[in-house]
C-alpha cells in the first residue's frame, strides 16, 4: 500500500533506491474509492460547516454517490475530455463531482468560491466548459455570464433554484450501476488555471498519473502515512493543488477520512476546535494559516491537539514560524515545495532527517531538482539559480491548456524551470530565496524577501509580513515592509524603528526595511499567498508625482 518502507531510515538512501512503476493505465477514482472494498463501511469525510450542522460519509457512500453522478453526467451528453467546473467550498459534492468526472474520462475544473464574475467568465470561456456544478448564489452569478459562454450546456446546483438542475435530484434518479471509463495514466483528468507574473492565467492540464507522482512526498512529509488511526485535515480551498492534490485524493488513496469544513474565511480559533475535536493526526496548514495561529492565545493548553504529522508550503515556512509550531503545535513543521504544473518535488520529513528551519528540505524519491543556470546546467552548492526539476516525472503536467508556445518557454533541455530562485547546499538541501520577479536588487546586493520577513515575525508587534523592493533614486531599490500588527499594538514612528532596528541588528545593514507600512490586512492570492504585485503597485501610486 505503501510506496516507502516505513522501516527505512535513511533518506539518502530512499531516494537513491527509488523508482517509479506507473502502470499504463491509471484512474484516480478507481485509486481513491472504487478499490477500498474492505473499507466501505469507514468514514470517507467529516463534514461540519460554520452553523455546527455535521454529517460523516463513509466510503462506501462516497462510491455510490459517485456513481449515480456519473451516470447523470452521461446522461446530460458529458462525455470523455469534456470539462466539468466545480464551484464550490470544501463539503461532499464537491469530492462526489470530482470523482465522478474521473470516472468517465472527463476532466474536473475546479474553481475557487472566491473567484468573481470575470475571473469565472474567463476560465469557463477558455476552458469550453460543458457543466458547472455549483451553489445557489453562483448559478445567480453564471446567469449574466451564459451569453459570453456558447460552450456552457448546464448548470446543476446543489441548492434548491429555478435556474439550474438539481445534484441531489440527479443523483436519486440515476442508475448506480457504472462501469468506470478505461483512462490511460497520461490521460487528462484536471485542469487548473495558475497565475502568473504576466498575461492572462494559463490552465495546467494535469494528468491521472500525478496522484501517483504525489505519494513519496505525501507519506514523508506526513511522517510516514498512514498510519493506524489517521485522520486528516487541511484549511486549504480543494480548488487548488494544495487542498485536492495535497490533501482530499492522496488521503482517500490510503482509505484515511478527512475532515471538510465549510465556514468561510479561516477562524484560527475553530481550526484548534477541529483538529481538537476530529482527534486529527495529520495536516497540511499553509505559512498564512500558521501565522494566524500564532494569535491564538495560550493554544496548546486549551486545546487538545493529536497532530503527529503537519506539511506546510505555498510560502516560505520560515524558521521562526518553525519554532513557535514546534512548541505551540507538538510537531516539527515539515516544509515542503512544489507547483501545480510539478506538485511535491521538494520537502522534509521530520521523522527521519534533521529539519533545518527555513530550508525546503531535499527532493522527495522519485524527483530530480537543482538550481540551475539559464543554459540548464547545475550550479555549484551555494550558488544561486533557477529551481528545476527534471522530465520524466510522473507528477509533471500535461502542457498549458491550448498554449504549445507557453509550455515550450517553460523548459530548458530536459530541466522544467520553475520561476523560483534558490540554491542547494553541501548537503543537499535546498533554500527558497524568492521568485524571479520578487529578489530585490539594491545598491549592487541581491535580497531575497523570504529571509527578511522571517525576521520580521520574530519581533512580538508582527503578525504579517510581506517585504518587496521598492523604487529608489539612489540604490535603484530599497527594502520595504508591509506589516500587520498583532493584537493589541498601534502604528507608531517609534514602533517602526524597533522593527527596523531588530531586522539591521540581526541580518545585515543592507537587508534591513529603510520603509515600513503598516496596513490592516494583507493582500492574498485565493491560495493563500502573498500578492506582492498589489503590495507594489500599491508602493507606486503612493510614490507616483500628483
Amino acid at each position: 500500500m505503501n510506496l516507502i518502507d516505513p522501516k527505512q531510515r535513511d533518506f539518502d538512501a530512499l531516494h537513491g533506491a527509488f523508482a517509479w512503476d506507473v502502470p499504463a493505465y491509471y484512474n484516480i477514482a478507481q485509486q481513491v474509492c472504487e478499490r477500498h472494498h474492505r473499507h466501505f463501511a469507514d468514514p470517507a469525510l467529516y463534514y461540519e460547516n460554520a452553523a455546527g450542522a455535521k454529517q460523516t460519509f463513509t466510503f462506501g457512500q462516497i462510491k455510490s454517490l459517485s456513481d449515480r453522478f456519473a451516470n447523470a453526467l452521461l446522461g446530460l451528453g458529458v462525455g470523455r475530455g469534456d470539462r466539468v467546473a466545480i464551484i464550490l467550498p470544501q463539503r461532499v459534492e464537491t469530492a462526489v463531482t470530482h470523482l465522478a468526472a474521473y470516472k468517465i474520462g472527463a476532466i474536473a475544473l475546479p474553481l475557487s468560491i472566491l473567484f468573481g464574475p470575470e475571473a469565472v467568465e474567463y476560465r469557463l470561456r477558455d476552458s469550453a466548459a460543458k457543466v458547472v456544478v455549483t451553489d445557489a448564489a453562483h448559478v445567480a452569478m453564471l446567469a449574466g455570464l451564459t451569453a459570453e459562454l456558447p460552450e456552457l450546456q448546464v448548470l446543476i446546483s446543489t441548492d434548491a433554484g429555478d435556474d439550474a438542475a438539481a445534484f441531489s435530484t440527479l443523483v436519486d434518479e440515476a442508475s448506480e450501476s457504472l462501469e468506470i471509463a478505461q483512462t490511460r495514466a497520461d490521460d487528462p483528468a484536471l485542469l487548473i488555471y495558475t497565475s502568473g507574473t504576466t498575461g492572462p492565467p494559463k490552465g495546467a492540464l494535469i494528468a491521472h498519473r500525478s496522484l501517483l507522482g504525489n505519494l513519496s512526498g505525501f507519506e514523508l512529509s506526513q511522517n510516514f502515512f498512514p498510519q493506524e488511526g489517521d485522520c486528516f485535515w487541511t484549511p486549504a480551498d480543494w480548488a487548488w493543488t494544495g487542498g485536492l492534490l495535497d490533501g482530499l485524493l492522496p488521503a482517500w488513496h490510503y482509505a484515511r477520512p478527512i475532515v471538510a469544513y465549510e465556514g468561510g474565511k479561516f477562524d484560527p480559533e475553530r481550526a484548534c476546535t477541529l483538529l481538537q475535536d476530529y482527534r486529527v493526526t495529520n495536516a497540511f496548514i499553509p505559512p498564512t494559516a500558521l501565522k494566524m495561529l500564532r494569535q491564538v492565545s495560550n493554544l496548546r493548553r486549551r486545546f487538545k491537539l493529536r497532530l503527529r504529522g503537519v506539511m506546510s508550503a505555498g510560502e516560505a515556512v520560515g524558521a521562526e514560524l518553525y519554532h513557535w509550531a514546534r512548541e505551540a503545535l507538538g510537531v516539527e513543521v515539515n516544509e515542503m515545495w512544489g507547483q501545480t504544473e510539478f506538485n511535491y518535488l521538494v520537502g522534509n520529513c521530520s521523522a527521519i532527517m534533521p529539519v533545518r528551519p527555513g530550508s525546503m528540505g531535499k527532493p522527495y524519491p522519485g524527483h530530480q531538482v537543482d538550481a540551475i543556470d539559464d543554459r540548464g546546467k547545475p550550479m555549484p552548492a551555494g550558488e544561486t539559480g533557477e529551481l528545476a526539476a527534471r522530465r520524466g516525472d510522473p507528477v509533471m503536467f500535461l502542457g498549458y491548456w491550448q498554449n504549445e508556445e507557453a509550455t515550450r518557454q517553460k523548459f530548458i533541455g530536459e530541466w522544467f524551470c520553475t520561476g523560483d530562485i534558490g540554491y542547494r547546499d553541501e548537503d543537499g538541501y535546498l533554500w527558497f530565496v524568492g521568485r524571479k520577479d520578487d529578489v530585490i536588487s539594491s545598491a549592487g546586493y541581491r535580497i531575497g524577501p523570504g529571509e527578511i520577513e522571517d525576521c520580521l515575525l520574530k519581533h512580538p508587534a508582527v503578525a504579517q509580513a510581506a517585504v518587496i523592493g521598492s523604487p529608489d533614486d539612489l540604490r535603484g531599490n530599497i527594502v520595504k515592509a508591509f506589516i500587520v500588527l498583532a493584537s493589541g499594538y498601534t502604528p507608531s514612528d517609534e514602533l517602526k524603528q524597533d522593527i527596523q532596528t531588530a531586522v539591521r541588528t540581526r541580518l545585515a545593514a543592507y537587508e534591513y526595511p529603510r520603509e515600513v507600512e503598516f496596513i490592516d490586512e494583507m493582500p492574498m492570492t485565493t491560495t493563500g499567498k502573498v500578492r506582492r504585485v498589489e503590495l507594489r503597485r500599491r508602493d507606486l501610486e503612493r510614490k507616483r508625482p500628483s
